[in-house]
Parts: structure tokens; C-alpha cells; sequence
């Protein structure tokens, strides 16, 4: 809200994509008079959505990662700012890391040069000034939201691909059943880093509103 009131704007939509999914819900549950559109790509649910089995299809190293968040900032803070210390000095070495877990469409994807470039210059301005950033949306992510997902009353698109680890599809299958007149889109033979492709017809659709 903060942002918007700088730029002088009384309303507008919001797109978030993966962590940013969350926030741009957040968004739209709590500042309605603001917000005429949201969507949220490859996005999580709540922690707690009962339901749910948060977990379930997650791949390996998130599971061990969202684990060690769960257990509390004790014990995944230094290993978050180590992280990241080394991400923002090379981040190939993100990408590099994730490659192995990643499905055949997703490795295709971080393997094109514009995507591999853009991937790149976000993860390093990401950490640019250390880890804070993202402990604070880890803790989020796993903690209380502050809302309830249902209370959404704005026009709202989720798109998924169906074979994401990274953030499992039934996260937006869920969410879909919660949000009223929510449209999922799901994408069979897409997973995590297809939301890429779709960014910019989301984009226009919310900014359609």
C-alpha cells in the first residue's frame, strides 16, 4: 500500500509468481477497495490448509529446506545468509543446484540464454543486500498468513504447471476450491519455470481490470 500511495494509485492489480503468489493474495484479501485484479502463478497455499498435504510431490531439498524453517530461525538463518552470500557472488551456482531436480521442461527452460540472463541478474540483485529478505518469506510461507484465502473477492487467475516440485499443483487446486469464482489454469507437461512463459498474457490480464 505504501508503494502505491508514493505512485499516486488509487487502484491497481497484482501478479505474483511462486513466493510471490502469497503476497499478491495477501493483497487482495487485505486491501480490497484497492485491487481490481490478482493472479498468482505456481504459487503456495497456506501451511496449514486443511486439506491439504502441503508436502506432497514437493521435491526433496524443499522438503529439507521448509523442514529446517519449521524447526525455527535458529536453525536455518546461517545457512541462509551463507547461501546466499555465495548466490549473489555466482549465481550459476543457484541455478546449477536446481538443475538435477528439475523436469526435463524446466531444465529446457533455464537453459535459454534470455531466460538463463534474467534468472541470473534477479537472483543477484535478490541478495544483493544479504539473506533478510528471503528468511522473512520463508517464515511467512510456513507461518500464520494474517487472512483467510476465501475472504478474496476480486477477479482471480491461478496458473499451474502440473508437473511443478517446486510448489506441487494441488497448492493452486487447493486455492481454487477456496477463492470464490477463482479460474485455474493447469498446464499438463509444464512445471515450475513454465509460469515464465505465461507471465506476460497474465500480466495483460490483469491489467485488463
Amino acid at each position: 500500500m505504501a508503494i502505491a500511495d508514493a505512485f499516486g494509485l488509487d487502484g491497481f492489480a497484482v501478479l505474483g509468481r511462486s513466493g510471490g503468489g502469497p503476497h499478491a493474495l495477501a493483497c487482495a484479501a487485505l486491501l480490497p477497495e484497492r485491487v481490481a485484479r490478482v493472479a498468482a502463478l505456481v504459487s503456495l497455499a497456506p501451511r496449514h490448509a486443511e486439506g491439504l498435504d502441503w508436502y506432497g510431490g514437493m521435491t526433496a531439498s524443499n522438503v529439507r529446506e521448509y523442514t529446517d524453517v519449521e524447526r525455527g530461525e535458529e536453525h536455518f538463518a546461517d545457512t541462509f545468509r551463507f547461501r546466499s552470500g555465495l548466490i549473489r557472488d555466482d549465481p550459476h551456482a543457484l541455478i546449477n543446484d536446481l538443475v538435477p531436480e528439475l523436469p526435463p521442461t524446466d531444465r529446457a527452460l533455464v537453459s535459454d540464454a534470455g531466460i538463463r540472463r534474467m534468472l541470473l541478474a534477479t537472483y543477484q540483485e535478490a541478495f544483493r543486500h544479504g539473506a533478510d529478505g528471503w528468511i522473512d518469506d520463508v517464515l511467512a510461507f510456513t507461518g500464520p498468513w494474517g487472512f483467510e484465502v476465501s475472504s478474496i473477492r476480486v477477479p482471480t487467475r491461478l496458473w499451474h504447471g502440473a508437473d511443478d516440485q517446486f510448489s506441487p499443483v494441488d497448492h493452486s487446486r487447493w486455492l481454487a476450491d477456496q477463492i470464490p469464482g477463482a479460474d485455474l489454469y493447469l498446464e499438463p507437461g509444464a512445471a515450475h519455470f513454465g509460469a515464465l512463459k505465461v507471465m506476460t498474457e497474465a500480466l495483460q490480464w490483469a491489467a485488463a481490470g
